[in-house]
């Protein structure tokens, strides 16, 4: 059974970091996408940074593209969000998800691709 579990969420100021993980478990990731995506109360679940294949991506919303970066290290199953200078508009449920397969600049943004999906971390930046 494939598992995606998310940590390294909380509570930071604004300006702050945060890490986030993914570790996955069921199967290897290694050669398939994975994504970031968030969800703010009220409001639907938004792309947030995937990276597929090594060769492709990684790929960012603009509106944390330079302050956010993903990456993955394969052989621990991971896949790591660090999020610096972060805002009270970052605030949300971080989620993990994973394509069974890969996925390029653009379809990687659309959350239908992703068929597993972890629980999701909170992240929360107070002004």
């Amino acid at each position: 059974q494939v598992q995606l579990v998310e940590s390294g969420g909380g509570l930071v100021q604004a300006g702050g970091s945060l890490r986030l993980s993914c570790v996955a478990s069921g199967r290897t990731f290694a050669g398939n996408a994975m994504g970031w995506f968030r969800q703010a109360p009220g409001k639907e679940r938004e792309f947030v940074a995937a990276i597929s294949r090594n060769d492709m991506g990684p790929y960012y919303a603009d509106s944390v593209k330079g302050r956010f970066s993903i990456s993955r290290e394969n052989t621990r199953n991971t896949v790591y969000l660090q999020m610096n200078s972060l805002n009270p508009e970052d605030t949300a449920l971080y989620y993990c998800a994973a394509v069974d397969g890969y996925c390029s600049k653009y379809a990687c943004r659309d959350r239908r691709l992703y068929r597993h999906w972890g629980q999701g971390t909170q992240v929360t930046v107070s002004s």
